[in-house]
Formats: structure tokens, sequence, C-alpha cells
């Protein structure tokens, strides 16, 4: 079992092998050298430093888009986070992007023809596999995942072509930010009282 979590030393973190890392160690090297993940990879960590406890992420994410030359932006985003998308398209267009922004909801297909439960009636099935695929048909060249629903978004990963990042991970009881279940005593208490 890997257990990094209860490493005390992290001797990776001083540039010293470890069990768990050494074994691959030169295959994930070999990996980095090799031209998009080299490129990515630079501008991810250059950016890491220069925004160290300074950029946002809206702003890391549009500095990555810059240093990798990404003009055609894909958002794949939830119905219920429709404003947040509204107010980042703008955002990216003011910046020179060009925008693609596609709803949870494309498609407009029922939730019996899959037998999933319905929440009443109007409660339509969301359909990440066709945003995916939507975004694709627009050559986009970087997608960003705006709340989608946990398991859509993984659907949503293995469809895209195009690399993807999260902005807002969707959590609607702790206002999308889902490491308050981890740093509320009461939340954490409860969850492992399940």
């Amino acid at each position: 079992m890997v257990d990094c979590v209860s490493c005390a030393e992290k001797p990776c973190s001083k540039g010293k092998p470890c069990p768990v890392g050494k074994p691959m160690g030169e295959s994930a090297l070999r990996e980095y050298r090799k031209g998009k993940n080299l490129k990515l990879y630079r501008a991810s960590s250059s950016l890491e430093a220069e925004g160290y406890m300074r950029y946002t992420r809206v702003e890391e994410l549009i500095q990555l888009a810059r240093k990798l030359g990404w003009k055609k932006l894909g958002i794949a985003f939830c119905i219920g986070l429709s404003e947040e998308t509204k107010k980042l398209q703008e955002l990216l267009k003011s910046r020179r992007f060009e925008v693609h922004s596609v709803v949870c909801k494309v498609g407009g297909f029922e939730k019996e023809q899959f037998s999933i439960p319905t929440m009443g009636k109007g409660d339509h099935a969301c359909n990440p596999v066709l945003q995916a695929m939507v975004l694709n048909q627009a050559k986009t060249e970087l997608n960003i995942i705006l709340g989608l629903c946990l398991g859509h978004d993984v659907l949503f990963q293995v469809y895209s072509k195009a690399p993807t990042t999260t902005l807002i991970v969707k959590d609607r009881v702790l206002a999308h930010n889902p490491a308050g279940a981890l740093y509320s005593r009461y939340h954490f208490r409860r969850l492992k009282g399940k």
C-alpha cells in the first residue's frame, strides 16, 4: 500500500529518493521530457514560482494559458453555476481568449432513458460526454470544469481531447468549498460517524 501521508520525514521534498518514488522515478522523468509534457510542466512550475501566494486560481488559469499560447478555451459548466460561468467567460474574452461554453444539460435527454432516479418533474439528465464532444468539435486547447457533479467531471475528463483543469468543484452544502468538510469539526465528526 502506498501511504505517503504517514511518512513523517518526506525525504522526497528534500530531493532525496524514497521507497515509493524510486522504482518508477526514472520512467516518470522520461515522461516529463516528452514535447507537450515538458512545455506544460515548465509553464506550470514557473507559474507556481512566480504566483505563489499572489495569484488567485483564476489568475493562474489566465497566466498558464498565456504561457502555453492557448487561445481557445472551453468551459464545461453546471447549469447551477451559470452566473459564475458568464463572469468567467466575460473575463476571459476581455483578455482576448476565444471561449466556448457548454452547459451540463446539453442534449436535453430524460433520466428515465438510463433508469436514473429523478428529483421530480423537469429533472433532466446531465450529459458530460456530449459536453466533451462539443468542446472537442470546437477544437479547444484547454477545458475548464465549473461545478460538474462528481462522476460527471470524471466522464468529461475521459472524453475531453484537450487537457482539463477544474476551477470550481461542486459542493452545494459547503458553498463549493469541499475542503470545508475537513476544516469544520462539525462536518468532519459527522462524516466519521457514518
